[in-house]
């Protein structure tokens, strides 16, 4: 008998676990362990692990296999000019930032906007002008960026150079991208818009539109997420001549590494051709089998599944991100996560106080989905009880307040300020009236409660800790519960 020798690798040997355990998964990246790849691309891995030889070409100076593999992509998302990006959607905002802002300069951001705008803020010393999106009462969460909230900005702020937002949001939620682009660019200005989650967007006509219809002009999309790409695979687009495209390749060059991972690259390259050769007719096959998953988990009385007819005509969610509120099964969604994965070998991709979020791909199957509805069929019975109901009211108002500015900490330094501040810590319980050092996040999704530089308010702290007492995470605060703040003078 062969005996395997055993190694002291932790990460490694998890991941092999976590892998032969066949749990049922809705997280991304959206290939789904290699699920959603043919497996004659999913082989030797390490066979393409190589550097800049003869032949490989170099993702900076494109011009052979890279450049002619970008052009594809280019063609198939609809842009003029798309970068392939190794460090993920954050380096690609980080430098679509940089390359339409300089230090002083306004920039107008959605502030549901990921944690990344926040870096790129701090990087590229801009001041962030905050456009706050609406609040869907029903399941407590952000809702789209109003096109009328943009304008009222840009009326504002005429020395602002861009607007960035952030479509579809975590859960799902596309603004009017037709009508921000059009506004944008009445006024003269520049639109960045992450769709980190919406790269699948271009290949079904029965999803939102891509923001690189309407004439978007940069548009970043992580392929890891909804592609069948592995983890880091992101793209970013170009489209009209706005953009100073020599000022942009400098940034991404700074940002990402000069050693690329060629793994990454291929399978941005693979994830591409997968899409345009099967994509359409495998997302027309997964919004029928998500549509027959809503209409059953309704029937059960205790879930709600968030729908696109109560967002307005133009507002809409993309049906392959399943949004499901549980507020009347008495539990809260970190609770929910945690007993599926543990009872029911079922992991999804993100919980907050009183929702979960699962991540449907083309490599998804109606076997898939009828495990998930039979775990949540379980999870129901097993903890549901009649009359009661989860009492997240409070919390609610909180973050409705907080979400519409009402309860808003006004940003008494600019990021990058305070980023370079003097900081210290101090009790999170302590901490109303004085100002941020750190950016705090939940994560997920990764928009932050509080950038750098905003005060901290009292409805900010309830959160928070509510949040942490429900089992959830927050970057930024310490493990005895402290935040780090910026040093008053003494």
């Amino acid at each position: 008998m062969i005996k395997i020798k055993a190694y002291n690798t932790p990460i490694y040997n998890y991941l092999r676990k976590y892998a032969e355990e066949n749990i049922n998964i809705f997280h991304m990246p959206g290939h789904k362990l290699g699920r959603g790849v043919p497996g004659q691309l999913a082989q030797d891995l390490l066979q393409l692990d190589v550097t800049e030889v003869e032949g490989t070409d170099n993702l900076h100076y494109p011009e052979g296999i890279i450049k002619e593999a970008q052009e594809k992509a280019a063609k198939a998302f609809g842009a003029d000019k798309t970068f392939f990006l190794v460090n993920g959607s954050t380096c690609g905002v980080q430098a679509a930032v940089m390359s339409v802002c300089a230090r002083g300069q306004k920039i107008i951001v959605g502030r549901d906007s990921h944690r990344a705008v926040a870096s790129g803020l701090i990087l590229s010393g801009a001041e962030p002008v905050f456009v706050r999106p609406g609040f869907n009462e029903e399941f407590a969460l952000s809702a789209e960026i109003k096109p009328e909230s943009v304008e009222n900005a840009l009326r504002a702020n005429p020395d602002a150079t861009a607007v960035l937002i952030t479509r579809p949001n975590y859960y799902g939620i596309c603004s009017d991208i037709e009508k921000i682009c059009s506004l944008v660019h009445s006024y003269g200005k520049i639109l960045i818009v992450d769709e980190a989650h919406g790269a699948h967007l271009a290949f079904s006509d029965r999803l939102p539109p891509p923001a690189l219809e309407h004439g978007a002009d940069i548009c970043i999309q992580s392929a890891h997420k909804t592609l069948p790409a592995v983890t880091q695979g992101a793209y970013l687009h170009v489209k009209g001549n706005r953009v100073d495209m020599d000022r942009l390749a400098l940034n991404l060059a700074m940002l990402q590494t000069s050693s690329p991972s060629y793994i990454i690259m291929a399978y941005l390259d693979i994830a591409r051709e997968l899409m345009e050769r099967e994509g359409r007719t495998k997302l027309e096959e997964l919004l029928d089998i998500n549509s027959w998953f809503g209409r059953e988990i309704e029937k059960t009385g205790v879930y709600k599944v968030l729908p696109a007819a109560k967002m307005g005509i133009k507002a809409i969610q993309d049906p392959t991100r399943l949004v499901i509120n549980l507020k009347a099964l008495g539990i809260s969604g970190y609770l929910a996560e945690k007993l599926l994965r543990e009872k029911y070998r079922t992991q999804i991709e993100m919980a907050d106080y009183e929702n979960l979020v699962i991540i449907t791909t083309v490599a998804d199957t109606r076997e898939s989905m009828t495990e998930l509805l039979k775990a949540l069929k379980a999870l129901a019975g097993d903890e549901f009880r009649p009359g009661r109901e989860y009492k997240a009211e409070k919390l609610r108002s909180i973050l409705k307040g907080m979400g519409t500015g009402e309860e808003d900490g006004s940003l008494k330094l600019l990021p990058w300020q305070a980023f370079y501040s003097k900081r210290e810590e101090i009790s999170l319980m302590e901490s109303a009236g004085r100002i941020s050092a750190d950016i705090i996040t939940p994560y997920p999704p990764g928009i932050p409660l509080l950038y750098p530089g905003e005060i901290i308010t009292g409805a900010c702290i309830q959160y928070i800790a509510g949040i942490i007492a429900a089992g959830g995470k927050v970057n930024g605060i310490t493990g005895n519960d402290g935040i780090r703040v910026i040093e008053e003078d003494k």
